[in-house]
């Protein structure tokens, strides 16, 4: 399509074509598209991703609205991998979407065919999920970026990358090491994670939708506070789960840049 040519003209322009044709080429999968993934999943297939699978087993929920790309008052109710898949083929019509509504878990690990992807991002919140996918994706050819917490934070300039071991300030990263040290089970490879120091707390009340069969409420009360024996939705704004996510696809692509304008050596 003529019109398509010219949509990566500025990215090709910054990365030269080999790398532009490298990036085309890659797979990549992004495990939970909410408040961090989906900004991840645009940002990428904007600068050029071509085979991308997304993967959450959620449905809209209007409390999604305030943070999540594909979450606006048009598509509540509607899958979360269904409406992004949608978006980002308006944006680039001759992309491979593959959309996902399944859930990670030792369960259906092998569904998911990891050792096929040349990138694996964790952008999930459920701690025994997704220091399973973490432990799994470590093992894989692939290379394994993860998003920390990224919930109770307003400073954008505090957003931090470092190799996993190394986060810190990050309650959902202490749960994660806590659990890996007290079951002896560690990554194999070493992996850069988005983070952040700043932890704020509630200031607020009304922070369910009130719908008490919403799956997304749910799954947030369930998983959202590391700290606490009585789990709590904590509140969360767009600039810092965006932030989160296009750091995670920023590290991609300057992965991708970097490998695809080495064979130009």
């Amino acid at each position: 399509m003529e019109i398509e040519k010219g949509i990566f003209n500025r990215t090709k322009l910054l990365v030269g074509n080999d790398a532009m044709e490298h990036i085309t080429q890659q797979k990549v999968i992004i495990f939970g598209v909410g408040g961090v993934g989906s900004w991840c999943a645009e940002s990428l297939v904007r600068s050029g991703v071509k085979h991308l699978t997304i993967v959450d087993s959620d449905c809209v929920c209007i409390t999604n609205v305030n943070r999540q790309l594909m979450a606006t008052t048009q598509t509540i109710g509607k899958a979360k991998v269904e409406v992004l898949k949608e978006r980002l083929l308006e944006i680039s019509p001759s992309a491979e979407i593959t959309a996902l509504q399944k859930i990670y878990s030792p369960e259906t690990c092998a569904d998911f065919h990891l050792e096929e992807y040349d990138y694996i991002v964790d952008a999930i919140d459920s701690l025994s999920n997704k220091a399973h996918l973490l432990l799994e994706a470590s093992k894989q050819k692939g290379k394994l970026f993860s998003s920390m917490g990224a919930a109770l934070k307003m400073d954008p300039t505090a957003i931090k990358v470092a190799e996993f071991w190394n986060v810190r300030g990050c309650p959902l990263g202490a749960a994660l090491r806590k659990k890996m040290k007290k079951e002896k089970t560690f990554p194999k490879h070493k992996f850069l994670c988005v983070y952040s120091e700043e932890l704020l707390e509630n200031q607020g009340e009304g922070s369910s939708c009130g719908t008490s069969a919403c799956v997304c409420a749910k799954r947030e009360t369930n998983n959202a506070d590391w700290n606490s024996k009585k789990a709590q939705i904590n509140g969360t704004m767009a600039h810092i789960t965006a932030i989160f996510g296009f750091t995670l696809a920023g590290l991609i692509c300057q992965d991708m840049w970097k490998k695809g304008s080495q064979k130009e050596e």
